[in-house]
């Protein structure tokens, strides 16, 4: 009695409003936002201004413009829903998704299974070849496969022609989209699957093989159930971002008179004047079946479990394939020619080709027919240098300062008990669902107004480069804070360690791998981009991806458009190199 007797007044000094000991309470709780206060800042400018800028749009008369009103409020640019143009470029876009999505799981699926879980031949290369796409965009890709399919003047269709054949590609429309998307997408399941299947226990699988399961069954039961959120992750991310692909797009179904949601958007854009709030109606509704669809794969997800990384050491299982291993490895091989040697040889024969048309292959024996001046003259040209100085400066500062903030956020997230962690991640996540033209757009209307000079300069380039690729850096950061113990960062604290020394000296090297992976995904992503800086580059910011794209639209540029893209898949490939030589090697 004597110790509750004691403990009741203070509790009761406590309840009171406006007493003494409650303000230290309330110290304690803004003390909980000072690590996440100035990243929620960061992030809003970054990411929520252009967000709230697009809104804005969408239920205005005006669109935003350096010292001029939003107008009136209206719910006019909504009708843009009902356009005939708008639901089929709709349903185009979704058909695409889903059918190039499923064709990607198909290919990265199975190029992680032979890696990770069979006994194919040459495992090494074959994980070489589920990541060897990587280094060539998607946009590239399409350009040197609109070289290879196009009706006439394809070099398929020439090679047809020489043998007798009647020329039957043509990768102008829905299917050649498809082919293409799920060619230079399938890495990203590739890798998320694989990594799924090698870090998988394989007791369970164990277990079912003891009591009687044959390989089949087992791997029907029980492997490919445990990797199903890997699957549908994947899934996800290839899902959005073929949908909102626009260059292939441009480059493989505007020619053959198909129009998609991101080539709309684009019209819309570029119309006289510009239709920017209804394109920023369309993007909330894009939003919109982004969410759905990702409220359909949490709740495919949910009440279920499928942990079965341990704190053993676990070898990964090996199926043996049988007389189908030869089979699987000519498959391997097949995906590799079509996703990397023939581009790339579509790329260099247009490159040193004399004239861009030829009627056959022979004409390539004729004198002086095939040449290499192409190469010294854009190599020498003042445009290459500018275009490739402001590609790397912008893409190193990007992925830099992307890898930083991605990795504050995703320790203030999961390793601090700061308010706002939630919040932190909602904001990162939020380009994903936006369209990255119409994020471009909000990028545009944030900066041209801001009164920080940055329209015009290499600094917004970067800046709308980090908050493009947010997701991707959070996801990659957030993955390595949760597979990395706590424990001796907390070690060293406890032994006297200030908690930014434990981070610097004991977190920090602990993620070497992770934040090295993590700064070449952002690298690549940003010489990668070009829809996002479509709105936002200047003669005197132009960067290699734009200029590429926009010597192949004008066709009297096509041999240079070529030229710079195998010099640019030369620059991708040494990007790609970097983590094996700094970062550590990954084992397969």
């Amino acid at each position: 009695m004597t110790v509750v007797a004691s403990r009741r007044p203070r509790a009761a000094e406590e309840r009171p409003a406006g007493t003494g000991r409650a303000r230290p309470r309330r110290r304690r709780g803004w003390r909980r936002w000072i690590l996440s206060g100035p990243l929620l800042v960061v992030l809003a400018i970054l990411i929520l201004v252009p967000a709230g800028f697009v809104v804005v749009a969408a239920f205005t008369t005006d669109s935003p413009r350096p010292g001029a009103s939003l107008g009136a409020f209206t719910w006019s640019n909504f009708a843009i829903l009902g356009d005939p143009d708008f639901t089929g470029g709709l349903l185009n876009s979704v058909l695409i998704a889903v059918f190039g999505t499923a064709l990607a799981l198909v290919i990265g699926g199975g190029l992680a299974f032979l890696a990770a879980r069979s006994n194919v031949p040459a495992r090494r290369f074959v994980f070489l070849v589920g990541i060897a796409p990587l280094v060539l965009p998607s946009y590239v890709g399409a350009l040197a496969w609109a070289m290879l399919g196009s009706p006439q003047a394809g070099l398929l269709n020439i090679a047809l022609r020489d043998l007798g054949l009647p020329p039957v590609v043509d990768l102008y429309g829905l299917g050649g989209m498809v082919f293409v998307l799920a060619l230079f997408y399938a890495p990203y399941p590739f890798l998320m699957i694989h990594s799924s299947l090698s870090l998988m226990n394989p007791e369970l699988e164990d277990a079912a093989s003891i009591h009687g399961a044959s390989v089949r069954k087992m791997l029907s039961g029980v492997t490919f159930p445990l990797a199903m959120p890997a699957v549908l992750g994947s899934g996800l991310l290839v899902f959005i971002l073929m949908l909102e692909n626009f260059p292939v797009a441009q480059v493989l179904a505007t020619p053959g008179g198909v129009v998609t949601l991101p080539t709309f958007l684009f019209q819309l854009m570029t119309a006289s004047p510009a239709r920017g709030n209804e394109a920023s109606a369309i993007a909330l509704a894009l939003v919109a079946i982004v969410a759905t669809v990702t409220l359909l794969q949490r709740r495919a997800l949910a009440k279920r479990s499928f942990t079965t990384v341990t704190g053993k050491g676990v070898r990964a299982r090996r199926v043996s394939l049988g007389r189908g291993r030869v089979i699987c490895f000519v498959l391997v091989c097949a995906y590799f020619a079509l996703s990397v040697v023939l581009p790339l040889l579509a790329l260099l024969l247009t490159s040193i080709r004399r004239s861009p048309y030829m009627d056959s292959f022979a004409d390539l024996l004729r004198p002086n027919a095939v040449r290499f001046d192409a190469y010294g003259a854009v190599l020498q040209s003042k445009l290459f240098a500018t275009v490739t100085l402001n590609s790397v400066v912008v893409s190193v500062v990007a992925a830099v300062a992307g890898t930083i903030l991605a990795f504050l956020v995703a320790y203030t997230a999961y390793r601090t008990k700061a308010r706002g962690g939630g919040l932190l991640e909602g904001i990162s996540m939020m380009p994903i669902a936006i369209p990255a033209i119409v994020l471009g757009i909000g990028l545009l209307w944030t900066w041209i107004q801001s009164p920080i000079p940055l329209y015009g300069t290499l600094g917004v380039l970067m800046i709308a480069f980090v908050a493009a690729q947010m997701p991707q850096g959070l996801r990659s950061m957030a993955s390595a804070i949760r597979s990395t113990d706590p424990d001796l960062e907390d070690s060293a604290v406890i032994h006297g360690a200030p908690r930014r020394r434990a981070v610097a000296v004991v977190t920090l090297p602990l993620m070497r791998v992770a934040l090295s992976s993590t700064l070449l995904l952002l690298l690549m992503l940003s010489m990668r981009e070009l829809t996002v800086p479509l709105f936002l580059y200047t003669s005197n910011t132009q960067i290699l991806s734009i200029t590429i794209f926009d010597q192949f639209e004008n066709g009297g540029a096509l041999q240079q458009a070529a030229v710079l893209s195998v010099v640019y898949v030369l620059i991708m490939f040494v990007l790609s190199y970097l983590p094996r030589r700094f970062g550590g090697t990954t084992d397969v």
